[in-house]
């Protein structure tokens, strides 16, 4: 039983999984959240009736990053294997081996862009923000600096990560962070038509594929 991560079919949208994450009001990612997202991650890897997936925080924020209150006790083992765990369980939903689209609304912050880097597609309402926000309450990004640099380039990742600055979502799409803005009622249902695409598709063909890109 998982208290903040859940995943959602239903008939009307068959071959489509919903990867939930809900922890009110921010959606703020501690170390319970990261090992509930890799559990579902290596469960929807596992299920036939799944073709695509798409990573959702609900209509109102995707998520602004983690927990800094929990980061700020941690001693430097606690803080390492906090690292670890964060990478565990974004590395598990980019190894997915099915088409992953995010959903984001609201803000992508930090861990929470992290999170949205792990998805082969990233669809965002026109009014979010973006940010790798870490360095301004002195601390490091946990990880995701090398998938940040692969979708905007390396000088523009070093400048996102150094400057702690935020983005929104028309710069987000020109740099390529982004595939899709949309109004922002509207996230969700373009999300779904980027991964409807793909539920007819050969499974075990499209896992092969995607495994290319991981050699």
């Amino acid at each position: 039983m998982t208290e903040f991560v859940s995943v959602h079919t239903s008939d009307e949208q068959p071959g489509v999984a919903t990867l939930l994450l809900s922890r009110p009001p921010t959606n703020a990612l501690t170390r319970q959240v990261y090992r509930e997202l890799e559990a579902a991650a290596g469960d929807i890897a596992t299920r036939d009736d799944v073709h695509a997936v798409i990573l959702f925080g609900g209509h109102e924020i995707f998520s602004a990053g983690d927990d800094v209150p929990e980061r700020s006790l941690l001693n430097g083992d606690e803080a390492a294997s906090a690292t670890r765990v964060c990478r565990s369980a974004v590395d598990a939903l980019a190894a997915i081996p099915k088409p992953t689209v995010a959903a984001i609304t609201g803000y992508a912050l930090g861990g929470g862009l992290n999170l949205s880097l792990a998805a082969d597609w990233r669809v965002a309402g026109d009014n979010v923000r973006f940010g790798v926000t870490e360095i301004l309450a002195g601390l490091v990004p946990a990880g995701g600096t090398a998938r940040l640099a692969r979708a905007v380039g390396l000088s523009k990742a070093k400048d996102m990560v150094f400057s702690g600055r935020f983005l929104d979502a028309k710069e987000a799409l020109a740099l390529g962070l982004i595939d899709e803005m949309v109004a922002p009622d509207g996230v969700y249902d373009a999300a779904l038509a980027w991964a409807q695409r793909f539920v007819e598709r050969p499974a075990q063909v499209l896992a092969a594929a995607k495994a290319t890109f991981h050699v």
